[in-house]
């Protein structure tokens, strides 16, 4: 049986053999198919064209690349096999071929071998570097394409035209090419009407986003950012039926508003962030069941949140950063308990924080910084121990007071910890040690004290120890610091810290990116500087640095430093003569007060903040600013700098947003500051020696907040034509020689946001111009508890800090009878100052509308006529000067209505009668009231005989349609009863107020002598 079983078999094989063998044939014969050879030596030759370089790697563990594979010989010499290639299986053609991160590097050329791939119909290129040579139009020979990714290579140029030809294509990226160029994204998809998804990111297109994307009904991906877009944003896309993932972020001149959605919309990302859109969210947002992440920071969307927005169960991240939303946050918001990222940031949410947030357990994002939301009851933060997942945490900005919650040490996953710009108090906690995946702790602008812990130098991975503005104490020293070994950010400035900059080892560990040490009791530059290559931000202000600044400083991080403070020392020069700053990558320079007496000639050329008020620089502004093409900030003032002022500041005004020159020695005629487009919202040329007019340029100045021209040269009439700037609040241009009448304006809203005029000591005529405040709204809302200050502010990033430059506007003006210097201005204050000039008439009544005003000077003119009892409805008055003119008749006794008025002069006019008496009146010394020698009573010593309130002068209030006291008749009515509400509670107030029987004794005289008229 056996025998016979093996020949059995073999049998079956012998008869198997002749299949088996056709089998091979065609097998041998069908692989042959594969990989024409047309194709491989195509690839091949593609290949050749290309380095394979490790430094244009994106990711450097692609390194050696997919072409490394490629070759004739052995085993690998069918290109089907080869890393990237994909063949169809019936003919052998290249149909597939991914190259993405494959570390190549030169220039596509428009010959290059990848045309000669006909049956090609999907081409990944991405992630390569292609030298920023031009995408080849021939790539339209490609026309069974249908999946095109090109995307981070750095191409440039134009996308080709001929790209539209491409007509079966359903996928196409072309995104982070920073320099690729496209001339008209509606003739690049206008024939692609297969398109799926759709990439353009960073694409420079500048143009309106076309309609006719909204009839590409297959499309489930649009992403279009930062492509410079403008105009409106089609609202048809919104309602693509198949649209799955739409961004358009960062293009902020893109607007548009979000529509009303509806349950079947397939929406699952939608990115807005930085652009232009606005408007409120809709109710209907809530009918986006699909939705996982709604990113719509940084624009300009306003209202409150919908509650509708708790129906978004799906959602996982939810950006609504740096808007104007309002209100307080819908509870329904903590019901999204699949959230792993919000971020409400800076925006003007109120109310406080429900302990319903802490149901947020998946959360490992959360930002509410800057709002005006409040924690109710700190302790209430107890419950964040259930946040276990957290990994970043910034509660800045919100009011938090007392001490840091302990409920914080059990957040043992934190990295980021921000908790700044609050008023926590207490010590720095040592249980902060716990939290050992500390890589960012920020507590900087808070209230607190004592010393630092030596537990917060065991945080082993801390990367970034912010303690900036504190009441710190305390000794630092370098090898406390040597323990932090991946410390590269350290701010310990505006503390009362003393740090030690010697160390027991030799040389530095640490490469700080960023060190903060403002007022660190430092007296020389630390050496430890020397062995600094990497520093952006260097902040060495406010110390007691004496002398020069030594060569070795020079060397310092000389390919990286982008901000230098030096200011508020003692620095006298540099112990070199340097014609340039050694730091090209500078942006932001501040060396105010200090004694420099030269600074190098050429400046960095990317500089954006230039500071160097307050030394003793002298000479003219050097040339090279003018090279300065971004400069935000420019402040010279306090010096001795002289000579004229370079014709080319105009060419900058478009960036230039603070120019500040005063106190120095310049001459000559201004330039023509302002071109259309200016962003300039700070101009201070006082105390100069300007001459000639004002140049007609500064119309086009729209931003423009302050304008201080005072105490300069300046021959001109009035600049009525700066009465349309509509953000204009102070306007300065008193001591100097401008002339002629202040004429009715001829805009309707007239400078509406104007709050301070100061035209004093010059030679205007005519009519005081009260013309110009009849529209001034802001007066009228005025708010006298708002004691912010008027200022400017830009956030700069500099080693991924945020600085926030608030540049504090200043000026001097005549207050209380001195000469005053305002290093602040507060948001409140309201002045106008006509005083010393020609101004001739009467004051009108219309001066009593001028609601919120606190300093009111007309001295030194010519005004006749009666003090206006309007006068004393301006409750806020604080000065008061009407002295040196030729007002006559009586002090109105509604003056003593202004509870505030702590400066009172009427001195040197011809005013008669009593001196009202009581309240603020019994506080003016005798020189209020000099020079009038019809005036009597208290303070001075002329007595007054007779003591009867005599008949009060004939005026109106406004418009002259309601008047106040016409006649004696008038004040009887009113002492009866029978007058106005307002007036009757303010005489009635005042008599019992005052509780003195003299006030019942001229009403009954007074009554007395009204019969005897009558019967007479």
């Amino acid at each position: 049986m056996a025998s016979f079983s093996f020949n059995l078999i073999s049998i079956r094989w012998l008869l198997l053999l002749p299949l088996l063998h056709a089998v091979a044939i065609d097998g041998l014969a069908s692989r042959q198919l594969l990989c024409h050879d047309d194709e491989s030596s195509a690839l091949l030759q593609f290949k050749e064209s290309f380095h394979s370089n490790l430094n244009a790697c994106i990711d450097s563990s692609a390194y050696p690349p997919k072409t490394a594979s490629w070759k004739l010989e052995g085993v690998d010499k069918d290109c089907c096999s080869w890393d990237g290639v994909e063949c169809n299986d019936d003919k052998g053609h290249v149909i597939g071929l991914d190259l993405s991160s494959s570390c190549l590097y030169g220039s596509m050329v428009s010959n290059s071998s990848l045309l000669r791939l006909v049956q090609l119909q999907r081409l990944n290129l991405a992630d390569n570097d292609f030298n920023f040579s031009q995408i080849p139009s021939e790539f339209s020979r490609l026309s069974r394409l249908t999946y095109l990714n090109l995307s981070n290579s750095y191409f440039s140029g134009n996308i080709p035209s001929k790209f539209s030809d491409l007509s079966k294509l359903t996928s196409l990226d072309l995104s982070n090419n920073h320099k690729l160029h496209l001339r008209s994204l509606k003739g690049l998809v206008q024939n692609l009407t297969n398109l799926e998804d759709l990439h353009l990111d960073h694409v420079q297109i500048l143009s309106p986003v076309p309609e006719i994307l909204s009839n590409l009904s297959g499309l489930t991906t649009l992403n279009l950012i930062d492509n410079g877009f403008y105009g409106e944003f089609p609202v048809g896309i919104f309602k693509l039926p198949k649209l799955q993932d739409l961004r358009v972020n960062y293009n902020q001149d893109l607007i548009g508003s979000l529509p009303e959605f509806y349950s079947s919309s397939p929406l699952k990302i939608l990115g807005l962030w930085e652009s232009g859109f606005s408007g409120e969210l809709p109710t209907s947002i809530g009918n986006l069941d699909s939705l996982n992440q709604l990113w719509i920071g940084n624009s300009n969307f306003s209202g409150s949140i919908p509650p509708s927005i708790g129906n978004l169960t799906q959602l996982t991240t939810l950006i609504l950063y740096n808007n104007s939303f309002i209100g307080q946050i819908p509870s329904t918001l903590f019901n999204l308990i699949s959230l792993n990222v919000l971020d409400i940031s800076y925006s003007q949410f109120s109310g406080s924080i429900p302990t319903s947030f802490c149901n947020l357990t998946l959360l490992i994002y959360l930002d509410i910084t800057q709002n005006f939301i409040r924690i109710s009851d700190p302790s209430s933060l107890s419950c964040l121990r259930k946040l276990s997942k957290l990994t970043f945490l910034a509660f800045d900005g919100i009011n938090l007071t007392k001490e840091i919650p302990s409920s914080l040490k059990n957040l043992t996953q934190l990295s980021v910890l921000d908790m700044s710009w609050n008023q926590l108090t207490g010590r720095v906690p040592s249980w902060l040690a716990n939290l050992t995946q500390l890589t960012v702790l920020h507590l900087a602008q808070n209230q607190l004290q004592g010393t630092i812990p030596i537990s917060i130098f065991e945080l082993k991975k801390l990367e970034t120890l912010n303690l900036y503005s504190n009441n710190l104490s305390g000794i630092v020293s370098l090898d406390m610091i040597h323990k932090l070994k991946y410390l590269t950010t350290l701010l310990l400035s505006m503390n009362n810290i003393s740090f030690l900059t010697k160390t027991e080892t030799n040389a530095t560990q640490n490469k700080f990116g960023a060190l903060g040490l403002g007022s660190c009791n430092l007296t020389n530059f630390p050496d430890f500087l020397s062995n600094q290559d990497q520093l952006q931000y260097l902040d060495l202000s406010y110390n007691n640095i004496q002398g020069q600044i030594p060569k070795w400083l020079w060397n310092t991080s000389t390919k990286t430093l982008m901000f230098v403070n030096f200011s508020h020392n003692l620095l006298t020069g540099f112990d070199k003569d340097p014609v340039n700053f050694p730091w090209p990558q500078l942006q932001i320079l501040d060396l105010t007060f200090n004694k420099l007496q030269a600074l190098p000639k050429i400046l960095p050329p990317y500089t954006l903040v230039y500071l160097v008020a307050n030394n003793m620089l002298q000479g003219e502004i050097p040339s090279s600013i003018c090279n300065l093409s971004s400069l935000y900030s420019l402040d010279l003032s306090n010096n001795k700098f002289n000579g004229i002022l370079p014709d080319c500041l105009s060419n900058f005004s478009i960036s230039l947003s603070i120019l500040n020159l005063q106190g120095n020695n310049f001459h000559g005629m201004l330039p023509q500051l302002c071109a259309k487009g200016s962003r300039m919202k700070m101009i201070d040329l006082s105390q100069n020696q300007f001459t000639g007019v004002l140049p007609r340029s500064l119309s086009n100045c729209r931003r423009l907040e302050i304008l201080n021209l005072g105490s300069n040269q300046f021959n001109d009439v009035f600049p009525s034509w700066l009465e349309t700037l509509p953000e204009l609040r102070v306007l300065i241009l008193r001591h100097n020689r401008f002339y002629g009448v202040v004429g009715s304006p001829a805009a309707m809203f007239t400078a509406p946001k104007l709050h301070i005029l100061d035209l004093s000591t010059n030679k205007f005529t005519g009519k005081l111009p009260f013309e110009y405040f009849r529209n001034l709204k802001y007066m009228k809302k005025v708010d006298a508890n708002n004691f912010t200050h008027m200022r400017a502010y830009r956030v700069f990033w500099v080693a991924g800090l945020a600085l926030h430059e608030y540049y504090l506007y200043t000026m001097m003006i005549t207050n209380k009878g001195r000469e005053t210097k305002y290093q602040k201005i507060i948001e409140a204050l309201a002045a106008i100052d006509l005083s010393s000039n020609e101004f001739s008439g009467e004051i009108s009544e219309f001066i009593g509308n001028l609601y919120g005003f606190q300093l009111l000077n007309l001295s030194n003119n010519k005004l006749t006529g009666h003090i206006p009892l309007s006068l004393g409805g301006l409750t806020t008055l604080e000065s008061l000067d009407l002295s040196q003119n030729k007002l006559s008749g009586r002090i109105p006794w509604q003056l003593m209505q202004l509870t505030f008025l702590e400066s009172f002069n009427v001195s040197h006019n011809q005013l008669i009668g009593p001196i009202p008496q009581g309240k603020q009146f019994n506080t003016f010394e005798n020189n209020s009231f000099d020079g009038n020698p019809g005036l009597c009573g208290s303070p001075l010593s002329k007595k007054c005989e007779d003591l009867e309130p005599s008949p009060l002068p004939t005026s109106s209030i406004g418009d002259g349609q309601n008047s106040w006291f016409h006649t004696e008749f008038d004040w009887k009515i009113i002492v009866l009863g029978y007058g106005s509400g307002l007036v009757i509670g303010v005489v009635l107030g005042n008599i019992v107020a005052e509780k003195n029987q003299h006030w019942f004794v001229k009403i009954k005289k007074l009554q007395h002598k009204m019969r005897k008229r009558q019967h007479a």
